[in-house]
């Protein structure tokens, strides 16, 4: 089965044989008390990736939105401004800091004007506004504004949080026609140029760098702090090592080869949109992102993906049928990883293109 489900979008997988080998897989200990190896050096190469002061490692984007959005809320009569559209985990990180008592205002997906409404809202209430959104949608293939967002914060005394799970690893500085990923795989924070205080940027490393572990980016003061609060810290498990080796290694063939795999990366989307497009599916917005979704173009378009989902599967592919992230009209979304080979993109063509 060729598979175009996989998130691992530079195609990174870590067998044990490519890592260093470890000596105990956990430590045993809370990260308040020791950090794994090698961990406070991977959170330094992600912050320097990223552009940010200062970073740490956390097991999963659930464990560091569900920490960092209850701490953020008790802090200053917070309110929580939550896009509507966010993936699911913002959502379920909210709603626990809601249940702790924190305040949760939603804005319609990539609405600046929505947002600045709430902003002024919270500061006539006397109340601080923090930002709360998802770096890139794959649901409708595009960036949040970031810019907005974080000018708005700015302007309100708020802070700008946000899931870069999906651009970390892709995106990245100076990106133009001819390299709409831009350089490096720093995420968002370095494709729309930002930076500063005001920012804190969660992200997984599981998809871009195939490693199962998070990183919290931001200031030197946000950093230091979330660390000394961290509740996640204190109770649960750090990463496991072979995690942290895994990002280690990442990092590395990132530094070294990473542009190359994003280049073979965009190639090889650029030829699916193109030839799905031909196939008489339309594309789903208009970045390159290694999530494409199409639509189809007959009145029946659900009846219609599922019958091109049937024939793929028997074809000896599988793909994804998805709503996005507004649950509109379904979808047939396929992840393309720098593993994936021209010949692949056109059988599913040639699949679709049938009678």
């Amino acid at each position: 089965m060729l598979d175009f489900t996989d998130a691992r979008y530079l195609g990174l997988r870590h067998a044990s044989s490519g890592l260093p080998g470890w000596l105990a897989l956990t430590l045993g200990r809370p990260a308040a008390l020791a950090e794994p190896p090698g961990a406070l050096d991977v959170a330094a190469a992600l912050a320097r990736l990223q552009g940010t002061a200062a970073a740490t490692l956390l097991p999963s984007t659930l464990h560091l939105f569900w920490d960092l959005l209850r701490q953020l809320a008790r802090r200053a009569r917070a309110v929580l401004l939550l896009d509507a559209g966010a993936y699911p985990i913002l959502h379920w990180a909210a709603e626990g800091a809601a249940a702790a008592g924190a305040r949760v205002w939603r804005f319609a997906h990539h609405d600046a004007a929505a947002l600045a409404t709430l902003a002024r809202e919270a500061v006539r209430r006397g109340l601080r506004p923090v930002v709360v959104c998802d770096g890139f949608c794959p649901g409708c293939n595009r960036a949040a504004p970031l810019r907005a967002y974080a000018r708005i914060a700015a302007e309100h005394d708020g802070l700008l949080v946000f899931d870069d799970t999906q651009a970390l690893g892709v995106l990245g500085r100076a990106p133009d026609d001819a390299c709409p990923y831009g350089h490096g795989g720093g995420g968002s924070l370095r494709w729309h140029g930002l930076g500063g205080a005001r920012i804190a940027v969660g992200a997984s490393l599981a998809k871009g760098f195939g490693a199962p572990l998070a990183v919290l980016a931001g200031g030197d003061e946000l950093i230091a702090r979330f660390v000394h609060d961290s509740a996640v810290r204190l109770h649960c498990s750090p990463p496991a090592v072979a995690s942290v080796q895994a990002a280690c290694v990442a990092l590395e063939r990132n530094a070294a080869e990473g542009d190359h795999w994003r280049a073979r990366l965009l190639r090889l989307v650029q030829h699916l949109r193109a030839a799905l497009v031909r196939a008489g599916l339309d594309a789903v917005g208009t970045l390159p992102f290694p999530v494409q979704s199409f639509i189809a173009r007959y009145p029946s378009g659900t009846a219609t993906l599922v019958r091109l989902m049937r024939r793929l599967a028997d074809g000896g592919m599988q793909a994804l049928l998805t709503r996005g992230c507004q649950r509109l009209a379904p979808r047939l979304s396929f992840l393309v990883t720098a593993r994936h080979r021209a010949a692949h993109v056109d059988h599913v063509a040639a699949l679709l293109a049938r009678g």
